[in-house]
């Protein structure tokens, strides 16, 4: 296939040899069918960012690392990408590690491969659980610096957290329910993705503790391990919603909210509130055609843009500043959707 870039620096882009990268290209063979996948998608992504960044100044090879939705990190790299310009006089080139679901071994195994491979920067999102944090130090201790984005880890040694006040955005996603649904009666569906992403756990803590301050009587229903993909996500939804008639309203922590909408509807019960987080593209739909109440949402390119600044401060390239605040929570309504949410980064 034709392109513009040396092999050494697909072979970079790509996390392989050289001799791997130049046996895809010349189609010698005796190559798996996913590792030429992965010198293709190196290559496109070197020319998607090749049109948007001119080389100047210091050069960060980054990875970022996400256990998401494809959704959300499809919302990411768009983010990210948009912001590669702002980022002069320095230029980040990026690999992307994403995958929906999985056992935390896999992730170790790419984080270890990083370690090993070296890097400037990791960004990344990621469950909180021991082996990731071992995993974190052992890049911290290779010299690759780790943000953690959307999700923190703070028993690692990652040099910063980018993302929102989860407990707040909980606590905003009771307060909103609590004056929505006012005195009506009914139960609430909370919807964790996983209950090892600690700003799920925070996002629930939050709205739990409202609750029970100011809706004590109000019953919270919770639901989790749905991983926020649909086809796991409706089983949860419908088998709740058919254990409990009562439930009447949903804080969608985690996602998938096509397939809980439609467990609703198979069941032909009606969903009086429904809170959910993310400005996707599934998300800006839902708010528009008034099947979502309300998206709690924040500026995702100005958090990249800020987890690329902390790789680069970390190497000394950034004078240092003071802690990174959280990050805006942004209350969307189908009133106020932004013109261009649901196609591409807002």
């Amino acid at each position: 296939m034709g392109h513009p870039f040396p092999i050494r620096e697909i072979a970079r882009q790509a996390g392989l040899s050289e001799a791997t990268v130049d046996r895809v290209l010349n189609g010698r063979g005796g190559v798996r069918a996913s590792t030429a996948q992965e010198v293709h998608r190196a290559i496109a992504d070197l020319d998607r960012q090749r049109t948007q960044v001119r080389l100047v100044g210091r050069t960060f090879m980054t990875d970022i690392v996400m256990q998401a939705p494809e959704r959300f990190t499809t919302a990411v790299r768009a983010a990210l990408e948009a912001e590669l310009p702002s980022l002069h006089p320095a230029v980040l080139r990026c690999r992307f590690h994403f995958r929906e679901t999985g056992p935390v071994e896999e992730l170790v195994r790419t984080l270890d491969r990083i370690a090993r491979r070296g890097s400037q920067g990791v960004i990344l999102k990621a469950p909180d659980v021991p082996e990731a944090a071992a995993a974190v130090a052992r890049l911290a201790a290779a010299g690759i610096p780790v943000v953690t984005l959307v999700t923190d880890l703070p028993s690692s040694p990652r040099v910063g957290y980018v993302g929102i006040d989860n407990r707040a955005a909980g606590a905003t996603a009771a307060y909103l329910m609590g004056q929505w649904l006012g005195d009506r009666p009914g139960h609430v569906l909370t919807s964790l993705s996983s209950g090892f992403f600690r700003n799920e756990e925070e996002r629930e803590m939050g709205f739990r503790s409202v609750m029970r301050a100011r809706h004590p009587g109000r019953r919270l229903v919770e639901i989790a391990e749905g991983q926020g993909l649909d086809a796991t996500q409706y089983d949860l939804v419908r088998a709740a919603l058919e254990r409990d008639p009562d439930i009447r309203a949903v804080y969608s922590i985690g996602g998938g909210n096509i397939a809980t909408l439609r467990a609703f509807d198979d069941l032909g019960r009606t969903c009086d509130v429904f809170v959910a987080h993310d400005l996707d593209h599934d998300n800006t739909r839902l708010l528009r055609e008034h099947r979502l109440s309300a998206v709690l949402h924040h500026d995702l390119r100005q958090d990249v843009r800020e987890a690329c600044r902390l790789v680069m401060r970390a190497h000394g390239a950034l004078p240092p500043e003071g802690p990174v605040l959280p990050s805006a929570i942004q209350v969307v309504t189908p009133y106020n959707v932004p013109p261009q949410a649901g196609k591409g980064p807002v």
